[in-house]
């Protein structure tokens, strides 16, 4: 792997593309760049896709798959990685594989599991393996509400809910877990930070918008830009939390369904 200094925050991401620009690896290098970070990728599906929702996919062959990954690793080099949609279980262990081989970067794994729009992107058989192999293997695991309670089992339907399910999840092997708490009803969104040693709340007031399409892609890719970049996971997801937050303040409204977050929103006069 390259030498290249780690102030880099070089992010190797391992998700589907999404058309619309909104969510998946667009989300992902959109993220990245604007928190400073470099951003590659190895893209796991193609998706079809728009504000209103998925209405195909196109995976791409999980041997392509590692060799984009292998590719980036070996020469650009990485300081990070984040994982987003990844299909079926042949991808999942696939893709285990690569995390595996560059054991030594934190991974942030965002378990994607259904799109916005109420899709499903990933089967019931894979939902096993990720439960098996990509939790394990996360430094940061951000599931929302709906991915917690398919990993665990347990209802997710207000605070004691996350913690109890983010408590199932460290003791399934992940280092870390960001509990979001967009699904979770309630005028104020608490997302919450756990590890084994303490948990840190995210807290703010619910915007009123249907702008969220992207959300859990572009938090989690803005956790491993931080990580990447040096910062304590603390940090990372603070710094990740509060980019959302203005994200969807700004967004620019496009479509009719769940439309993109603007992630550009610092560059705006």
């Amino acid at each position: 792997m390259s030498s290249t200094s780690a102030s880099q925050g070089r992010v190797l991401i391992l998700a589907g593309s999404d058309s619309g620009g909104g969510a998946g690896i667009q989300a992902d290098i959109k993220s990245v760049t604007m928190l400073g970070g470099y951003a590659a990728t190895a893209i796991t599906a193609v998706t079809v896709q728009n504000t209103l929702g998925v209405t195909g996919v196109h995976p791409v062959p999980v041997d392509i798959v590692q060799a984009q990954a292998r590719a980036v690793l070996s020469d650009i080099g990485a300081d990070a990685l984040k994982t987003g949609m990844l299909g079926d279980a042949a991808m999942v262990e696939a893709v285990a594989q690569i995390l595996d081989e560059a054991a030594d970067l934190p991974a942030v794994v965002d378990p994607v599991m259904v799109a916005k729009g109420g899709a499903a992107l990933l089967p019931d058989a894979a939902v096993e393996a990720v439960r098996r192999l990509m939790v394990p293997r996360a430094a940061l695991l951000t599931p929302n509400a709906p991915e917690a309670e398919v990993l665990t089992g347990l209802p997710v339907a207000d605070a004691d809910g996350q913690r109890r399910a983010g408590e199932a999840l460290l003791a399934l092997g992940a280092r870390a877990v960001l509990m979001k708490g967009g699904h979770v009803p309630g005028e104020r969104v608490v997302d919450l930070l756990m590890t084994p040693q303490g948990e840190t709340a995210f807290e703010a007031e619910r915007q009123a918008t249907r702008h969220t399409h992207g959300t859990g892609c572009t938090l989690a890719s803005a956790c491993a830009a931080g990580l990447a970049q040096g910062l304590s996971l603390t940090e990372a997801a603070a710094q990740a939390w509060a980019y959302v937050q203005e994200a969807m303040a700004h967004a620019p409204g496009l479509g009719g369904g769940h439309g993109p977050l603007g992630h550009n929103w610092s560059l705006r006069p």
